[in-house]
């Protein structure tokens, strides 16, 4: 069956503005994808959508989701629909910091697009993804990208290696809305700034350093509703292998990056004997070219 990776987005640092009149708040991220993700597939001769996986019991009962939503706006713009089915393997966990439902999203929109022949350009799926979310457009083609505005500006980031991660959830919830309503009590005075970095990082050391002078502006407050956030982020932190720990998005996620590969591994290994009721997996950010 035609399978496509959904990949985890992992938000190198997130800066947040204030929010704006319409209640939408500027932010300035470094967005990379990981080698890890859900997975959606095609099954030909059918017809409707269905979940699987680890996590997809979480999304039972929720009919209209972004792959359905991705679905019915592939369907109106190219007029009518083709007999096949969608599955969704949920592999990641949900309400994570890494953009799952907006790769899911994505990752449909270029299974159906392929599989179809539909000869849509990224650009064309882009317009579909906006209207799916902020997020969805960059996951159109997911490669390392900052994104500004409301996460709908992209442009290339500095050039920068492959790097090893280790992905931690301690499985607790931190949905959007609560960590921003947290996040408004105490706006950070920075705001929504670029760094100034140069145009090419040349190891995983490299662009390790430079992110340490950024921040996420969502951790302080989602660690304070979910305390459980900032005992995994401490636990990367203070492993001899972490070149950078920080939380992804809006929450539970926390990663760590180290130099090499094995190191991911091996620490991966560690948090996983350690706290066996978390969620970790060990892999790979691609590289900016």
């Amino acid at each position: 069956m035609p399978t496509i990776l959904a990949p985890a987005k992992v938000n190198l640092f997130l800066h947040v503005g204030p929010p704006a009149p319409d209640g939408f708040h500027p932010v300035c991220s470094l967005m990379a994808f990981a080698d890890i993700g859900d997975q959606v597939r095609l099954e030909p001769g059918a017809f409707g959508f269905r979940l699987a996986g680890e996590f997809g019991v979480g999304l039972e009962g929720e009919a209209d989701n972004l792959v359905t939503r991705a679905r019915a706006a592939l369907a109106a713009q190219v007029g009518g629909e083709d007999e096949f089915g969608l599955v969704l393997d949920k592999r990641l966990p949900i309400a994570a910091g890494l953009g799952g439902g907006s790769s899911d999203a994505a990752a449909a929109l270029r299974l159906m697009r392929d599989h179809l022949g539909l000869g849509l350009s990224d650009d064309d799926l882009r317009g579909l993804a906006s209207a799916l979310g902020s997020d969805t457009p960059a996951c159109i083609d997911p490669r390392p990208w900052i994104a500004e505005g409301r996460g709908e500006r992209l442009r290339p980031p500095p050039r920068f290696p492959a790097l090893p991660v280790v992905l931690v959830n301690p499985r607790v919830a931190s949905p959007t809305g609560p960590v921003y309503r947290a996040y408004d009590a105490a706006v950070s005075p920075k705001g929504a700034d670029a760094p100034h970095w140069p145009k090419a990082f040349p190891t995983v050391a490299a662009i390790a350093d430079a992110l340490a002078a950024c921040r996420n502006d969502l951790e302080a407050p989602a660690m304070r509703l979910n305390p459980a956030i900032a005992t995994a982020r401490d636990a990367l932190a203070e492993a001899p292998e972490t070149l950078l720990a920080r939380m992804s998005g809006s929450g539970a996620t926390c990663f760590a990056l180290c130099a090499e590969p094995a190191a991911a591994v091996d620490l991966a290994a560690r948090i996983t004997q350690e706290h066996p009721g978390w969620w970790v997996k060990s892999g790979t950010l691609g590289g900016s070219r």
